[in-house]
């Protein structure tokens, strides 16, 4: 025995191992004891400031002491420990407050005291309105959480549907977006939802309105009652029967901006400015060319809008990056826009609503509200982009003189303090006539800004606020020419607008008025907006229109220059003119047209819509002559498509049992004959096969240098006279022709007896049979 285990006892191996085990699981228990002492211990009234001073598990302070959160801000100190209690919570607090960690922490708390494992199923489940969203809550979930066992999950749409589910049912932390989560409940036979101890609604307002309402309701049908609810807002819902949708008990509503003298944070500055509708783009891109180097939000109310505005931008290259974000891109796109505007110092980005809630951006110096909100509480959450976290922010609100006095009044009754300014003379940028320019040269531009302007129509005429937003009192014409489009646009759900009307009427009945008509002053610009296929969103078709076009302007040199080889001619009948119509060169339009030619019957065109048919080959498909479908067999025989026959023919033919005894007759005699050609085929190769075998042999013995006779067919089976007498005599073949001796190797082709080889002669004495021939032979040669 070693000197230094010299008089000690020697224990088992497993023996300390198992003390070790059992005094850290006795520890543990000592820990969540002691902990949960504490937290039934806490007063909920006291104020808090540091996260040191919250009865939390070690684990959870690590994580916090490692993402660098040291302090409560004001929503935290009153929402966690009335979380750490269980109580059913209702979070109202500025944007920017810190409401992430307000029930993350508390999340965290609650499954570690209850010691969950991945075999418990999932315990919380958290729900934001948007991907963007729940994204940065899973982010922030990881880093406070880094240090726990638990296993958390994304949820959210345009993910991977099978992944998800397979990883579903081993998950604690489910942070998830509405749909996506529901579709999991309804589809994913693993997950189980029976245990869960948290529910989490981010953005609660949002959440609750009607886009999201029935499939929270669903939702909350799957989970159980004896839950812990947390709701967390700037602007939190105080309906009655939203509460009662989520099964609340006795929530305790914290609000901490309720007494303040504004609903956003005191270092925003916060203006508005009043612009008509027609100078909104002009407004935009001289604030952006005259703050290149910051970083702004501009919100639209459509991501069509977005769009369009993104695109023209982008080609008048105002000097600082754009970008832009809506909900119709995939997530892909989303989150590499997301992380290329966070991580920029100076960029533009061009968004709708999809972004104003809950997103942290870093260093927001501008927020940029084109489109008037849809109410105060939207207005909130967009100008919280900037202005987070105690830091400085500035915030833009643009509006038409319509909209101006309805919204301040909004505003203020939910405590928002706003200026109005004036823009500085020359500060803004005409450029009507550049996006006048690139629309006539990029008809995918045009397309763009027409579904933008019916877009934003379209939103205005479905806001509910009709106090704010009347249709009525928008210069809706000027902005349709600002932005680049020709000729006056037509709102078809407007009231009072005859657009429909109109369209339908037939073309000979808008020439009765006997009103005289002022003549009609076309510009350049009417006539270069009228031409065709400009609103197709297609390059390739307008490359192929543009070479058909030439082609037929070859072929037809003389053709009048004005006439378009798509558009139809237009058909009067010649009994409808006049005589003196005809003297002057004039001919009048007539009320119907009739048009043959392009089927069996006539085709009447009485109306502008009947007419456009001419124009589309797809369309004038129904008004053609159908051909008949043909089918090859394995033959190549051209028949028609097999089709079932109706009952009633099938029963004109006769009894079913008579059809089926013709049919098998029938049958049998056709398989009969086809039988018969086929011995007869298989004989007559079989015969060929013989014949090439024996000629074959005799080339290989030498005896015949002629074709081998073949058999005659006499249509007796293997007749042996007819072999004998196809066979020829030999007298005749000797009169016919010599027999012709096979050459040997030294022969050249003149067919002489000898050897020519440059210019001499060696006759061969002996023709050479043996080895020691052929030696004596080659010696020859070579001498």
């Amino acid at each position: 025995m070693p000197p230094h285990t010299a008089g000690r006892r020697h224990k088992p191996s497993g023996r300390p191992k198992a003390n070790i085990k059992s005094l850290k699981r006795k520890r543990d228990v000592d820990d969540h004891e002691k902990l949960e002492k504490a937290v039934q211990e806490l007063d909920i009234k006291s104020e808090i400031k540091d996260f040191s001073d919250l009865p939390l598990s070690q684990i959870t302070a690590s994580g916090l002491e490692a993402s660098h959160f040291k302090t409560l801000t004001d929503i935290q100190s009153k929402a966690i420990p009335l979380a750490l209690k269980g109580r059913d919570i209702l979070g109202a607090a500025k944007t920017g407050s810190g409401k992430t960690l307000a029930f993350l922490v508390p999340v965290l708390e609650r499954l570690y005291r209850a010691r969950w494992t991945e075999f418990d199923g999932l315990g919380a489940l958290i729900i934001s309105p948007t991907r963007e969203l729940a994204i940065q809550i899973f982010e922030v979930l990881r880093k406070i959480g880094r240090y726990h066992t638990f296993s958390a999950a994304l949820v959210i749409g345009g993910g991977d549907l099978k992944q998800q589910q397979e990883r579903l049912g081993r998950m604690n932390i489910l942070v998830c977006t509405p749909g996506r989560m529901l579709q999991h409940m309804d589809q994913t036979a693993a997950f189980e939802v029976g245990n869960l101890q948290v529910l989490v609604l981010d953005e609660a307002d949002r959440i609750m309105d009607m886009g999201f309402q029935s499939s929270v309701d669903a939702i909350i049908e799957h989970l159980p009652k004896g839950r812990q609810t947390m709701l967390f807002s700037a602007t939190q819902t105080k309906k009655v029967s939203d509460l009662a949708r989520l099964n609340l008990q006795d929530p305790e509503y914290v609000a901490v901006h309720e007494a303040a003298l504004s609903a956003t944070p005191s270092t925003l500055q916060q203006h508005y400015v009043v612009v008509p509708l027609s100078k909104k783009l002009n407004t935009l891109f001289g604030f952006i060319r005259a703050n290149v180097k910051s970083k702004i939000i501009v919100f639209f109310s459509s991501a069509k809008q977005v769009r369009f505005t993104y695109e023209t931008f982008r080609h008048l290259q105002p000097g600082i990056p754009l970008l832009h974000l809506h909900g119709r891109q995939k997530l892909s796109a989303r989150l590499d826009v997301t992380s290329k505007f966070s991580a920029s110092r100076n960029s533009c980005i061009f968004a709708t609503d999809v972004v104003a809630r809950g997103l942290d951006f870093p260093a927001v110096d501008w927020v940029i509200q084109l489109d008037c909100p849809e109410d105060a509480d939207t207005y909130i959450h967009r100008v919280g982009r900037t202005a987070r976290a105690e830091k400085p922010g500035k915030a833009v609100l643009i509006l038409d003189p319509s909209e101006e006095d309805g919204m301040i009044k909004r505003l203020e009754h939910k405590k928002v303090t706003i200026q109005k300014i004036n823009i500085r003379k020359g500060k803004e940028k005409e450029i009507g006539d550049q996006l006048q320019k690139m629309c006539f040269q990029d008809p995918e531009l045009k397309y763009l800004g027409k579904k933008a302007f019916e877009s934003y129509a379209k939103s205005l005429w479905l806001q509910k606020d009709k106090e704010v937003f009347n249709i009525d009192k928008y210069d809706l014409e000027g902005f349709h020419t600002s932005m680049g489009l020709p000729g006056t646009p037509k709102i078809k759900f407007r009231k009072g607008d005859d657009t429909k009307k109109l369209k339908n009427t037939p073309r000979g009945l808008d020439d009765d008025s006997d009103e005289p008509k002022k003549p009609e002053v076309r510009t350049k610009y009417d006539r270069m907006f009228e031409r065709r296929n400009q609103d197709v969103l297609s390059s390739h078709y307008a490359k192929t229109i543009a070479d058909d076009r030439t082609e037929i302007q070859s072929q037809h040199a003389d053709a009048d220059e004005d006439d378009d080889f798509l558009s139809v001619k237009r058909i009067v009948p010649v009994d409808e003119l006049s005589s003196s119509d005809q003297e002057d060169g004039e001919f009048t339009r007539s009320a119907t047209k009739v048009v043959t030619g392009i089927g069996k019957d006539p085709l009447v065109i009485d109306s502008k819509r009947r007419e456009k048919l001419l124009m589309s080959k797809k369309q004038l498909l129904k008004y053609k002559e159908k051909g008949v479908k043909l089918v090859y067999d394995d033959d190549g025989v051209a028949h028609q498509v097999y089709e079932l026959e109706g009952e009633e023919a099938f029963e004109k033919q006769g009894p079913a049992a008579a059809q089926r005894a013709k049919f098998v007759q029938e049958e049998t005699e056709r398989v009969r004959e086809a039988d018969i050609d086929d011995r007869q085929l298989a004989k007559q190769k079989k015969r060929e096969k013989k014949e090439k075998k024996r000629a074959r042999e005799a080339a290989e013995i030498g005896l015949v240098d002629e074709a081998v006779p073949t058999l005659v067919d006499t249509g007796n089976e293997e007749d042996p006279l007819a072999l004998l007498a196809s066979l020829p005599l030999l007298e005749d073949a000797e009169d016919d022709r010599p027999a012709k001796r096979p050459k040997k190797w030294f022969e050249d082709d003149s067919g002489d007896e000898g050897t020519r080889r440059k210019g001499r002669i060696i006759e061969a004495e002996v023709e050479p049979e043996t080895l020691e021939d052929l030696e004596a032979l080659a010696a020859g040669l070579l001498n």
